[in-house]
Formats: C-alpha cells, sequence, structure tokens
C-alpha cells in the first residue's frame, strides 16, 4: 500500500470531501488526513472498514483461544461436539 499517494491535509478534506469518499470507494484504499503537518486521521470507504473490524476479531479471536489453550482450558472433542449439539437443540426449540 503506498500512503504517499493517499496524504491530503484537512483542508481539502474540508473543501472536497465528496471527491474523497468516492476515491476511497473507488480504489479501496486510505486517505491519509494530515492536520499541522502531521497525520490525525484516516478516511476509509465502509467494505475496508468491515474487513478491517472482521480481521480484528478473529485476531481477537484466535489469540483468546491460543490463551485458553495455554491455560489448560480445553474440552475434548466429543465433549464440545456434545455442547454444540445441546445449544443448538435448546436454539432450535426456541426457534
Amino acid at each position: 500500500m503506498n500512503y504517499k499517494d493517499g496524504i491530503e491535509p484537512v483542508t481539502v478534506l474540508k473543501t472536497k470531501s465528496a471527491e474523497l469518499i468516492r476515491r476511497t470507494r473507488e480504489t479501496g484504499q486510505p486517505v491519509v488526513i494530515t492536520q499541522n503537518g502531521k497525520a490525525t486521521a484516516i478516511l476509509l470507504d465502509i467494505e475496508a472498514y468491515e474487513r478491517q473490524r472482521k480481521a480484528l476479531l478473529l485476531l481477537k479471536f484466535l489469540a483468546k483461544g491460543d490463551s485458553q489453550l495455554r491455560e489448560g482450558l480445553v474440552v475434548s472433542h466429543d465433549e464440545a461436539k456434545a455442547q454444540f449439539e445441546k445449544t443448538l437443540k435448546r436454539l432450535k426449540a426456541q426457534g
């Protein structure tokens, strides 16, 4: 990702916001907004934002699972399957 082409001062955001939004939608690339020469914000299209949120959530779950594994908080495959089937049956009954 080349951020050099996606850096804009806050004044451009103020005057050409629709153009910047269109650019992020078309390219899928973020626009870095600067204020007083320093990066202060990122403009993302909604699809890129949602992909990042999902990726972060997946990483969070992976880290939690890894932590639980290291702490010995595990169940056997048969126990996990039984718990899953019990929960599924309960949800279908509520359905």
